[in-house]
């Protein structure tokens, strides 16, 4: 494909995401307030989109608890600083295999599995703007984990999000991700043109080569909107990569914890810092109302208690 630069970017900070990395950094934040602050710092940075999940705020660990999703949604909305309000709907596909001679039954302490209505009953409360949409199931990471995502599951998903007025985001992991997201689309559960995030570098989805990416890319229909990112150091290479490839960028605490080798960061200064890159290649940062036009999204209150 020919070389098309975005002229237009925008950045979406994944604040703090569902790995065990809560306890390798001091900054990665737990609890509701730690996790809106964070995102409202990376807004002021230039963040246009801000990506959300939620922790329990005693040990870090991931949650899919109702009442700290409202309160980060709250948090944020409140905030003098105006940004668009990307909430997960990744968590509820869990699933943890015994060992390789006795798979079943699963393991209960990690795996989380549960039906459609609940692992998008957060967005249905909350509004988001944005809610991701993970167009796939994989091995993911971890000798047992499997994250599930079936054909059913997603088009029962797809249809609830449809539903609620609220743009899913794509998150492809590897080519066959984007092959079925593109069904979902034809058979009408998801609208067009789509928004879709491309997933670096994630084992063992998509390798972060060049090669894969440009695949990737390729897969993405000319009218959807694209963003990229890949984990640890490979980070801001991908900011560039991605202008360069026609898309925008995604970083954040969710996907690399590090600023310089041996510096932490914080969300502000990943944003800061792919801001930067973003406008020394002579393209500009645009703003959450720009991106709300650009994505046709609607601005909206939380369901009433």
């Amino acid at each position: 494909m020919p070389l098309e630069m975005n002229r237009e970017v925008f950045i979406t900070c994944a604040v703090t995401g569902s790995g065990g990395t809560q306890d390798r950094s001091p900054h990665v934040p737990r609890s509701p307030k730690q996790i809106a602050d964070s995102a409202i710092a990376a807004a002021k940075a230039g963040a246009a989109v801000v990506h959300c999940h939620v922790r329990d705020p005693e040990t870090g660990a991931p949650s899919r608890r109702l009442d700290l999703y409202r309160e980060v949604t709250d948090r944020i909305r409140d905030a003098e600083v105006d940004v668009v309000l990307n909430l997960t709907a990744g968590m509820g596909g869990d699933m943890i295999f015994g060992d390789v001679e006795n798979p079943l039954p699963l393991r209960e302490k990690g795996t989380d599995m549960v039906g459609a209505t609940e692992r998008v009953a957060h967005v249905a409360e909350c509004l988001p703007e944005i809610c991701t949409l993970d167009c796939g199931t994989m091995n993911f990471a971890e000798a047992d984990y499997v994250m599930t995502n079936t054909p059913g599951m997603l088009t029962a998903m797809g249809r609830m999000m449809t539903e609620l007025g609220v743009k899913p985001e794509i998150e492809a992991f590897d080519t066959g991700h984007l092959w079925y997201a593109k069904q979902l689309v034809k058979d009408g559960v998801l609208e067009g043109p789509a928004l879709v995030q491309l997933c670096m570098g994630v084992p063992w989805g998509a390798p972060d080569d060049l090669n894969t990416f440009m695949a990737m890319v390729n897969n993405v229909p000319d009218d959807w909107t694209f963003s990229a990112f890949a984990l640890g150091r490979n980070q801001m290479a991908y900011a560039a990569a991605s202008v360069l490839a026609g898309g925008n960028v995604r970083v954040g605490l969710e996907d690399n914890l590090w600023l310089d080798k041996g510096v932490l960061a914080e969300n502000w200064q990943l944003v800061e810092r792919a801001a930067g890159i973003v406008s020394n290649m002579g393209a500009r940062v645009i703003g959450p109302q720009k991106v709300r036009e650009k994505l046709g999204l609607v601005k909206r209150a939380p369901v009433a208690k």
